[in-house]
């Protein structure tokens, strides 16, 4: 195993641990130390990070699955109407340069930064907590309804749905903070379901980019494989101690990381350009 590979698993555990114990955005960290520690190519790295997206997705849906907070069906049909803008975002990944890549990829980083801010539901673990406790179940799990699909909600489903396929596919993230307002605002569907829902999207989302790279290019799995099995026990260790962490103060540390992370990705990749 390659030494740089080595040094690349246990901050792919912390990065799996700040899933778990602060929710999504985590991930979003997947590509930078790939690049700048494991010594990865920018579109190899953004190929791996799909590998640790949607493996957390599929892992993260178990819970909602077993409270009745995911529509199967409207995930699927969701995920499915992104498949065009997740082949787009991966055809666009193999031509930009990938200096501009990382400049583009700087500016996802804050944009999750500031999404961790404002505790977006589906950004946060606190957030999705918040929404769960105001909007509980009478029984435990939820009572469907059904929204009329007109033709402007076909074209927000459609529109929303391409948009987080296309950055899935670009960039190798999630884009969960699309997903849940075009869920709620677009389909009506209550919040908790929204969470619960948009993983199942992400996890169809990554499948398609994933296959789509791997019809072009192959995985270094010396480094991904390790990295993807480190961040999933990481998941599950800060699942357990997400109790433990001051919420606000954690929240704060971490976007704090994004930024700096942000900054040091844009200015790597201008001094480059330049």
């Amino acid at each position: 195993m390659p030494t740089r590979a080595l040094l690349a698993s246990p901050l792919g555990f912390l990065i799996g641990l700040s899933l778990g114990a602060l929710g999504g955005g985590g991930s979003i960290l997947a590509v930078p130390v790939l690049v700048y520690v494991a010594g990865q190519d920018v579109r190899d790295a953004t190929t791996s990070s799909l590998v640790l997206v949607g493996l957390a997705s599929l892992i993260g849906t178990v819970p909602h699955w077993r409270a009745g907070r995911v529509r199967l069906g409207t995930g699927l049909v969701f995920g499915c109407v992104g498949v065009g803008g997740s082949l787009a975002g991966s055809a666009l990944n193999r031509r930009l340069d990938p200096d501009v890549l990382l400049l583009g990829f700087s500016a996802l980083v804050l944009v999750a930064a500031w999404r961790m801010l404002t505790a977006c539901p589906t950004c946060t673990k606190v957030g999705e907590e918040q929404e769960l406790r105001l909007a509980p179940a009478p029984d435990g799990r939820w009572v469907r309804t059904r929204t009329p699909l007109t033709a402007g909600r076909v074209a927000l489903v459609v529109a929303a749905g391409s948009a987080v396929g296309f950055l899935t596919g670009l960039f190798g993230v999630g884009g969960g903070f699309v997903i849940v307002p075009a869920l709620t605002l677009v389909l009506k569907m209550p919040m908790p379901e929204a969470i619960g829902t948009s993983l199942v999207v992400i996890t169809v989302n990554t499948t398609v980019a994933l296959a789509a790279r791997l019809a072009t290019s192959s995985i270094d799995w010396a480094v991904t494989l390790p990295f993807a099995v480190a961040a999933i026990a990481g998941v599950l260790v800060g699942g357990r101690v997400a109790d433990r962490l001051d919420p606000e103060r954690s929240l704060r540390a971490f976007a704090a990381l994004l930024v700096a992370v942000a900054i040091y990705t844009a200015t790597s990749a201008i001094v480059a350009l330049v």
